[in-house]
């Protein structure tokens, strides 16, 4: 009795150290939602049944390794020790017990982060290689940046033009795969304003790792005011058009307009220039050649870059929209 006395002792003591550590080493980044506080919640139990099965199993193991260790010159055999029902059933009940319990903690989670406001204010996502696009149609604007108002619950409606793709704020910690061909939901009411990145959490192709965008939360005051901005930068300027559209489907992540190197081509002097190709011949980059890289990319691949890269945009933009992006390229002189 003694050595279970000490050793549920030395388990609470250390099941104790081991939460603090994990609890103020720093693992998770801001809270910024409603929606964090719930799985948040479900992370501290979670860290809780962590730190007690870690001291139960290493102290047990130490102490043993200590304790009953074999002694100086004993030259026998250890005790032979058969099964003992009744340990094996309560280490089998209490395991089921605590799945059933953490089923019920996360079905509840579930729930709330899931519940919609009906004053919610709808966003529809779309993901693309390797871009964000957000659009309001409430406001009727689309922006490549998610502003979000304060304490107000967003649904995200989300779609992807391409392969699987996956919504995810750390900060906001919901995370929600956007598929092709369907409509996936989200639901975040964030809380603290703030800028954040929204990051692809799914593998998606050569650029994965650069598709991030801009989640900026702002008060309501604020959020209505860049609505207006945006509404009336919708210009007739083709060129602003042009680069408000680059920056809104992620072009700059694969073209330098600076004449760095990156996936793609620069853009930078691009217009009417000599374009070696990849079979060997050359073609001026005038407008009938960008507007058909825009549409077919792999039609004409540029010498020295890879073909199957980059997307058709046929079916993504509209005559203006394409028209647009190419004056924008032929403004980088």
């Amino acid at each position: 009795m003694k050595h279970f006395l000490i050793v549920a002792v030395l388990v609470i003591i250390s099941t104790f150290l081991v939460y603090f550590g994990l609890a103020h080493a720093g693992l998770f980044p801001a809270q910024a939602s409603t929606q964090a506080v719930y799985i948040d919640q479900l992370f501290q139990i979670h860290i809780k049944l962590i730190s007690f099965l870690f001291s139960l199993i290493v102290v047990i193991l130490f102490y043993s390794l200590i304790v009953f260790r074999k002694k100086k010159g004993e030259t026998g055999d250890g005790a032979y020790i058969t099964g003992n029902t009744n340990l094996e059933i309560i280490w089998t009940v209490i395991p089921i017990m605590i799945v059933i319990y953490l089923a019920y903690v996360g079905a509840y989670t579930l729930g709330e982060v899931r519940q919609i406001d009906q004053s919610a204010l709808q966003v529809k996502v779309t993901a693309g290689q390797w871009y964000w696009q957000f659009a309001y149609p409430d406001y009727s604007i689309s922006t490549n940046e998610l502003y979000l108002p304060l304490n107000r619950q967003v649904d995200l409606q989300m779609t992807s033009k391409d392969v699987i793709h996956s919504f995810w704020v750390p900060e906001f910690r919901v995370k929600q795969d956007i598929v092709p061909g369907q409509t996936t939901e989200l639901r975040i009411t964030p809380t603290i304003a703030g800028d954040y990145k929204v990051r692809c959490a799914e593998l998606c192709g050569a650029s994965h790792a650069y598709m991030e965008g801009l989640v900026r939360v702002v008060n309501q005051v604020d959020f209505d005011a860049w609505v207006k901005t945006q509404q009336s930068t919708a210009v007739q300027d083709p060129v602003l058009r042009g680069q408000q559209l680059v920056n809104q489907y992620g072009c700059t992540t694969c073209h330098s307009q600076d004449g760095s190197q990156k996936i793609g081509p620069t853009w930078l002097h691009l217009a009417d220039s000599k374009v070696p190709l990849a079979g060997g011949k050359s073609v001026t980059a005038d407008k009938a050649y960008l507007v058909s890289s825009i549409l077919e990319p792999n039609l004409d691949v540029v010498k020295g870059f890879p073909s199957s890269v980059m997307p058709s945009f046929k079916d993504t933009l509209d005559q203006t929209q394409v028209e647009a992006i190419v004056a924008f390229i032929q403004s980088l002189k």
